[in-house]
């Protein structure tokens, strides 16, 4: 049948008009009204970056209210026999020259459906944007524009109303989200500075009416330098910089110590709330501040005969060097959603490897055509989406050389639809994370193993493409009193190097740094220029090799406690080397800070010297025989050091899982008390009250960890007694507490995903349960078959490797280098373009591949 078009002008218009109602009669029961709770996904296709501004539009299914493109709805179409979708469709117009504006037809509709993707740049005085919305019914393709409110059955129209004003499925209303929140000041375009040659200095700040040094703010107009008040900025002050504000109407001020290259704290007087400011880096430069530099000159402007000061912003972003940028596929950059950079430059890396390159976008037809009827909802056909859109080049193709030209004579220019943005793919594998569901910066090495955790737990046919990061590290215990040891083996994904500061190079210059640096602090005099510590790859690598002590270490030879030692060694080398380097460490006010430091990471790197060599002859094994767990007689409350439980609470974690912490540490203090909440942060039981053997209690998930394991190494009899109430068999119910480390929500969960017996064999799954913590220690599962494992020669070579700015892993910003083609390529957010100076020695995480034998 031939494709109708029902509208148009004059007669076949009204004929086609009254034929609307019984045209719709027989869709009626699939065509739904959205509900509270239903999400409806009218930016971006589930299948592709595909939107309303794409070339084909964005098709909305009106049963499920997923969003597909031009290429995926005839997919959704026959999969679903859905028939009726709205299609939506922005046009971005140029401005005739020296037209007054108004209003657009539609901007009603354009403003609805498209609240969340509008592009900033759009509102120019070059650009506008107009758009335009229809039913269309497959598989004919009948098209009916809207609104057309008279002419559509009253149940279409509120449909059809509900899609277009229906809000974003990733809106946050939680406080945690609220940088999303903050809109464009109305003063920002048209604020005026006044040139009074005011110029402001790196430090030494002071309120130009009192003596306060903290709480400053700079008026955007003036320059004035004045403090802050409680009710906007939470510490604080005398009003000062709101008295000005009265004074004179200068609407926008900046708070000092806030500024880095991503931006500063911006507060609006006039609109009286927190705003942003586009034109944030002219305003600063106009009293001489340099928000990338973040440095300053007498005059505001660089003296190309001083040597600046060179910072780790300016290195890593390789600030300062025309880049070119570089297009096609494998070279497509990603939107950053506000503090995201470190889930795009962990995936623009993951997906530089051929495996994971295989596993999801060779796979995708079949992934696609075998994925869910909710697709936003899975990660392989999330994956294989995101895959896509990086490695096809179908987001990153250059400008047409008039664009070129138009650009050069244009200061702003018709926006470039390059890039892709990860919204849908964050919401899913965030989902349910306290920290990667927020909008906090994030430590990328964590995320990473929440990636692998996710691949490992949603694994493609009979391999997994995080095959290629595992490997078996063999730990080496020696009681210092008996001599005797034991040999274990746990699965890691990557190699986790202490930076030797004792080894620095360079001390002599350290030293004479820190002087200098505290006399101009004393002095309120600029800082001189920074001297990064410079350490040696090889002690950093003998640092991994050397003998650790184990703490509070329990002799199974003399049954007691003793002192141990512990080394670590390879059981097997990956296909894929991650190489992390500890730069963070925890200050004083228990903050993650960040060790500024240089190290020479080798291009060819060679541990073969770090190969396991199990038991050697003349060492004798320690018994296998646990700790015996002690039960007291006389039942009372568990000794609990509150000081630490209350510092912990203050740091905002539950106040039982404090306890928990605390108690399970063997009250060593508040800092080690941290690191257990950070390891089991995530467990089911992590805020529920304390529960002990023998005061009327079972033992929690996190003190199975802890020596809960009886002597024969059997789960504890209480848990395989309560699950084999339920009906199950006792050597399911053991071996379903065996695969879990014994955590009894886990084990049952195991039980219902395994639902065939296993008589014989009582090996775990090899479905590795990556815990989400700051060691990424994963213990090897037991059983005969154990994890897959891919070993081979331990000679690698770099191929790319992820760098942070900033000064904890809470703040600051994450860009990746990649080797491809034979040249080193930054990736910036959505920016990518060709490394003329990678900063190798100022990385994060390093990734090695293999060097075939």
């Amino acid at each position: 049948m031939q494709r109708a078009a029902l509208f148009g002008s004059g007669r076949d218009a009204q004929m086609a008009a009254g034929d609307l109602g019984e045209l719709l009669v027989p869709y009626m029961p699939t065509i739904r009204v959205p509900k509270s709770g239903d999400r409806v996904y009218k930016t971006e296709c589930a299948f592709s970056y595909e939107s309303p501004g794409s070339e084909g539009g964005l098709y909305v299914c009106m049963n499920t209210f997923l969003g597909f493109g031009r290429e995926h709805v005839e997919r959704h179409y026959r999969k679903t026999g859905q028939c009726v979708y709205m299609h939506l469709k922005r046009h971005v117009i140029e401005k005739v020259p020296g037209a007054s504006g108004g209003a657009l037809p539609k901007m009603r509709n354009a403003m609805q459906f498209l609240d969340l993707e509008t592009n900033g740049d759009l509102n120019n005085d070059d650009f506008e944007y107009e758009d335009e919305a229809k039913l269309v019914i497959f598989p004919d393709h009948y098209e009916i524009p809207l609104p057309n409110i008279e002419e559509l059955p009253a149940l279409v129209t509120i449909a059809c109303d509900a899609v277009l004003s229906s809000k974003s499925p990733y809106r946050k209303q939680d406080p945690d989200s609220w940088e999303e929140e903050l809109q464009v000041s109305k003063h920002a375009k048209t604020l005026v500075q006044i040139d009074n040659g005011v110029r402001i200095p790196p430090s030494g700040w002071k309120c130009s009416k009192c003596d306060l040094r903290e709480n400053l703010w700079l008026n955007l107009t003036d320059g004035s330098v004045l403090c802050g008040k409680w009710f906007f900025d939470g510490s604080g002050g005398n009003g000062h910089a709101l008295e000005h504000y009265k004074e004179m109407g200068y609407p926008l001020a900046v708070k000092l110590g806030t500024i880095t290259p991503d931006g500063a704290d911006v507060y609006s007087f006039d609109e009286e709330e927190a705003v942003l400011d586009p034109h944030i880096a002219k305003h600063l430069a106009h009293f001489g501040i340099d928000m990338l530099q973040m440095h300053v000159t007498e005059n505001g402007l660089r003296d190309n005969n001083i040597k600046p000061r060179v910072s780790e912003w300016e290195v890593i972003q390789e600030s300062g060097v025309k880049l070119k940028p570089m297009y096609g596929p494998g070279y497509t950059g990603m939107k950053n959603l506000g503090n995201s950079c470190y889930l795009s430059a962990v995936l623009q890396t993951i997906f530089s490897i051929p495996e994971f390159q295989r596993a999801y976008v060779g796979n995708l037809p079949r992934i696609f055509d075998y994925s869910p009827l909710d697709p936003t909802q899975d990660f392989n056909t999330q994956m294989a989406k995101l895959g896509h859109g990086l490695l096809s080049g179908q987001y990153s193709k250059p400008p047409m050389k008039s664009e070129l030209i138009e650009q050069v004579m244009k200061e702003e220019h018709k926006p470039q639809h390059n890039g892709i943005s990860p919204l849908m793919f964050k919401a899913f594998v965030s989902k349910g994370h306290p920290e990667f569901s927020s909008n906090r910066q994030q430590d990328a090495q964590e995320f990473f193993l929440h990636l692998i955790n996710l691949v490992e737990r949603n694994r493609i046919g009979s391999e997994n493409p995080s095959d290629v990061f595992r490997f078996l590290v063999e730990e080496r215990t020696q009681c210092c009193q008996s001599r005797k040891v034991r040999y274990t083996e746990r699965v890691d994904y990557l190699m986790q190097l202490p930076v030797a500061m004792e080894a620095a190079t360079n001390k002599d210059e350290l030293i004479a740094y820190e002087l200098k640096r505290r006399e101009a602090e004393a002095a309120r005099r600029p800082p001189p220029e920074l001297v990064r510590a410079k350490i040696p790859f090889s002690a950093c690598l003998q640092a991994f090799s050397e003998p650790e002590n184990v703490e509070d270490f329990w002799s199974s030879a003399l049954q007691a406690k003793s002192a141990g030692v512990k080394t670590s060694r390879f059981a097997s080398f990956p296909e894929y080397l991650v190489v992390q380097i500890k730069k963070f460490t925890f200050g004083l006010d228990w903050i993650p800070q960040k060790l500024d430091v240089s190290v020479d990471m080798p291009d060819l790197l060679d541990i073969n010297h770090l190969r396991a060599t199990g038991l050697q002859p003349g060492e004798e094994e320690l018994p296998d025989i646990a700790p015996p767990i002690i039960i007291p007689d006389d039942p009372k409350a568990p000794d609990i050091d509150e000081s630490s439980v209350m510092q912990l609470a203050e740091m905002g974690f539950p106040l039982e899982a404090c306890r928990k912490a605390v108690y399970y540490t063997g009250n060593m203090g508040a800092e080690v008390a941290f690191n257990w909440i950070i390891a089991h942060m995530e467990e089911p039981d992590f805020a529920e009250p304390l529960a002990i053997p023998g005061y009327g209690g079972v033992v929690s998930a996190g003190a199975a960890g802890l020596g809960a394991i009886g002597l024969d190494n059997q789960p504890p009899e209480e848990m395989v007694a309560l699950i084999t109430s339920m009906g199950f068999q006792r050597n399911v119910a053991i071996q379903a507490l065996k695969a879990t480390n014994n955590n009894l929500e886990h084990a049952l969960d195991w039980i219902f995903s395994h639902p065939e017996p296993e008589e014989e064999s009582e090996s775990a799954s090899d479905v590795m349960d990556v815990e989400n913590n700051a060691n990424a220690n994963i213990l090897a599962e037991a059983g005969s078959e154990g994890p897959r494992i891919k070993d081979g020669s331990g000679r690698y070579e770099l191929f790319g490797f992820i760098s942070h700015m900033g000064t904890s892993t809470m703040s600051g910003h994450y860009v990746s280098h990649l080797k491809k083609e034979g040249r080193w390529v930054i990736y910036n957010d959505l920016k990518v373009c060709a490394s003329e100076r990678p900063p190798r020695d100022l990385g994060y995480i390093y990734f090695y591949r293999r060097i075939p034998s």
